[in-house]
Order: structure tokens, then sequence, then C-alpha cells
């Protein structure tokens, strides 16, 4: 796995607008070389904060959104439209407002009609799969967005929960999640390990102590953050407080 690089902020509004800045480049870079780019949404408010900033930013005109796919890494499993759900919020705050292609925009199943949790990840996961003559269960995801809770939970892979010691499917369905509400659909860590790229964002300083965790060599069941890794890059993008109980080894870079 790759080792990550860390990139500190002043505050969260800083860092949402240097992550929105950096993800447009990243996005324009990949669609020059291969004509599309691939994007993994995760929520939040640093998640929500980093759309809205790439929303209101004029740069987002740089971007082809005709040429863009997006994902999630992980969903509430409530009905559609619920407020908590993190399509909900992604299209309030980014894709509602920019010409991406309906088809193109892949949310996670919404908890609709007599469907299960796990019939849903079992969909999503088909889903990813497409065509059968790809050759991969999953599309090339460029850039992979997660979140870190307080507790390191990444995505809803939360410690020593059942979902992280699966090994051969990219998605699961979380019952009895920690923090409400309990019932999600998640990535696994095989498939955000599959990435080019994840970005791991966190901000506050009640996420400190779970960065410091991320960070290391730790154990990614009982730290799952420290198990997302891209196989090219991965960013740690944080704000000072988030950051303030990281050790100098780690190689903080501080933004101008």
């Amino acid at each position: 796995m790759t080792t990550p690089e860390v990139l500190v902020h002043r505050d969260i509004l800083e860092l949402a607008e240097a992550a929105a800045a950096r993800l447009t480049t990243r996005i324009v870079e990949v669609q020059a070389a291969r004509g599309r780019a691939c994007v993994v949404l995760t929520g939040g408010g640093v998640g929500t904060a980093v759309l809205a900033e790439l929303a209101a930013s004029p740069s987002r005109d740089s971007v082809d959104w005709q040429r863009l796919d997006v994902w999630w890494g992980d969903e509430r499993y409530l009905p559609a439209g619920d407020p908590d759900r993190n399509e909900t919020a992604a299209r309030a705050a980014l894709l509602d407002l920019v010409p991406v292609v309906a088809s193109a925009v892949h949310p996670m199943p919404a908890r609709d009609g007599d469907s299960s949790p796990e019939a849903a990840a079992e969909r999503y996961a088909a889903e990813l799969a497409g065509p059968a003559d790809r050759g991969s269960a999953l599309p090339r995801f460029d850039v992979l967005l997660l979140g870190v809770g307080p507790d390191a939970h990444v995505a809803s892979l939360f410690p020593e929960q059942p979902a992280l010691h699966e090994r051969d499917r990219t998605v699961v369905a979380v019952r009895g999640a920690p923090k409400p509400p309990p019932v999600r659909l998640t990535l696994t860590l095989a498939a955000i390990r599959s990435a080019e790229e994840v970005w791991l964002l966190a901000a506050g300083a009640e996420k400190a102590r779970a960065l410091r965790l991320a960070l290391s060599d730790a154990g990614s069941v009982q730290v799952p953050a420290a198990g997302a890794r891209g196989r090219r890059r991965t960013l740690a993008l944080l704000d000072e407080s988030a950051a303030s109980a990281l050790p100098p080894s780690l190689g903080r870079i501080a933004s101008p």
C-alpha cells in the first residue's frame, strides 16, 4: 500500500477549498489523458463542503462533466431523497448544478420496496462490475474520497465490524452500525484499495487521535482508516485541528 502524504490546511474552509481545487485538477488531468474520469464521493461535513466549493469555483467549467462517472463509497440505507443520504447532499451541493450525464451517476440503492440491504449491496456490486467482458469487478476509480470519523471509521466500515473481514465482495450491507442510522451499504476495503488515489479528509480536534492512528501501522480491523490506501497515491487532507496529534515523523506539509 502507498504511504500517505499529509497536507495540512488552516481550517475546514481552507481545506474544502484546497481539496476542491485539487479534485478539479485531477479530473481534468485524467480526462486529458484517458477521455473519462471516475470519482467516488463521500458524505459528511467535509466531503459535502468539498463538493460545494467545487460548485462555487469558476474552475468547475474546466471539467468536462459529460465525461465524468460518479460513484459512492457508502450510503445510509434510507428512502430515496432522505436528507441524511449522502446522495441527497451530493446532489444539492454539486451534481444538480453541473451538466453531469444522469446515467453516469451511480447512487447506492435506497430503502424502497421490499428489498433487503443485502440484496441492495449485491445490486450495487453488479452495477460496479459492469459488462462481463470488462475483465474487472470494479471500474478504474481515479479518485476515491473518504471522510475519517472520530473512531477512525471510513465509508461505513466501523472498527471491529464484520465487514472489515470481507476479502472477496466489493460491496456489503452493514447492520448495527454504531453511528445512526444503523443500516448502511459500503464499499469494502478491497474495493477501496483498488482506487488509483485515496484521499482521506478530516477536520476538527475530535478527529486528531483517529488521524494519528489512521496514518500509523495500526491494523485495519481496529482502525479501518489505516487500511484505506490508494494503489498509486494516498493523500491525507486535514485541517490544523485534525492534524494536531500527528508526530513530526509523518512529514506534515503545511499549506501556504
